[in-house]
């Protein structure tokens, strides 16, 4: 189609002209069958040259096609300039391709750093907090409750370095079969004690399904569904429920508003709750979403005002 636009004008003056050499030779009485002969050879080359120069309009277009799944594939690319055009177009690439290298070297220089900087800090950060908890007893409901603050506060100071690393290009997943029920007794084990200061029920039966996955990762999802169902819940109980093909953490707490279920995985938004509560920072839920994704597996809610919400990680079992 690009190729006969291209030629419309040649097309045009062709048959332009072969219209007013008919009218001249018919005006002045001449032997036309002469002139009729010399239009359909000419026709005829004109046809050709048409043909040959949509072939070639062909495969500069196939060859463009293969430049860019070459370039969104990150293979090398090998492709000679024909006409000057193409030389200045190619001189181009590379430059932008020079351009785009230099920024992600230094993009990647940059993450490195925040990460180097971050890890450090956590590490820093954790022992006065384990220094604190060894002055904390467990003999006090005040003593109890600074223990519970202090959890959340280990917890939050994790959560900056996790972020960190899944804003990051580096891949530190280790698939593995693990048993669900080891990965959700060791995450329930973390948040025993807020379990008891809260006085909330907990219903969760042992069960024998395994999963294909990264243990760190999945157990920071774990983490999240678990620690937002605690905030969220001030009396009541929260189940966890396991089959197959997914997990399910249900709570009895404040529930999520209808207008506020489709955007929860979006970075910083907090919601009604969230932000009457002043308890949310919106980043647990996107980071869950993210990991999930990493994962190649599916998170959902669904949840009442008033009432509870409840989560379920949709395993991927392929």
């Amino acid at each position: 189609m690009h190729c006969l636009k291209k030629n419309i004008p040649a097309i045009l003056l062709f048959i332009i002209m072969t219209a007013l050499n008919s009218a001249t030779f018919m005006l002045y009485g001449i032997m036309i069958e002469p002139f009729v002969y010399s239009e359909i050879l000419v026709g005829f080359i004109l046809l050709v040259i048409l043909a040959l120069d949509c072939f070639k309009e062909y495969k500069a277009a196939k060859e463009r096609d293969d430049l860019k799944r070459s370039i969104l594939s990150g293979a090398d690319s090998k492709v000679e300039a024909v006409t000057l055009r193409d030389s200045d177009y190619l001189e181009m690439l590379s430059m932008l391709e020079e351009k785009i290298a230099s920024i992600r070297t230094d993009f990647s220089i940059k993450t490195q750093d925040d990460e180097d900087y971050y890890t450090s800090w956590v590490h820093q950060i954790k022992t006065p907090i384990a220094t604190m908890k060894l002055m904390l007893t467990e003999d006090s409901e005040k003593d109890r409750a600074l223990l519970a603050e202090l959890f959340r506060i280990e917890q939050y100071v994790q959560m900056v370095l996790d972020y960190i690393r899944l804003e990051s290009d580096s891949n530190d997943l280790v698939i593995a079969e693990y048993p669900v029920d080891e990965l959700i007794k060791e995450t329930l084990r973390k948040y025993a004690a807020q379990f008891v200061l809260r006085k909330l029920k907990l219903s969760y039966e042992p069960t024998d399904v395994k999963v294909v996955t990264d243990k760190k990762w999945f157990s920071f999802i774990l983490d999240q569904l678990i620690s937002n169902a605690i905030k969220y819940t001030q009396a009541g109980e929260i189940s966890i429920s396991v089959s197959e093909d997914k997990i399910t953490v249900t709570d009895t707490g404040i529930g999520i508003a209808p207008e506020d279920l489709p955007r929860i995985f979006e970075k910083g938004y907090t919601g009604v709750n969230g932000r009457l509560g002043q308890k949310s920072s919106g980043l647990g839920l996107f980071l869950t979403g993210k990991v999930a994704k990493l994962l190649a597996i599916k998170v959902t809610c669904e949840s009442t005002v008033g009432k509870g919400s409840s989560f379920t990680i949709h395993l991927n079992k392929q």
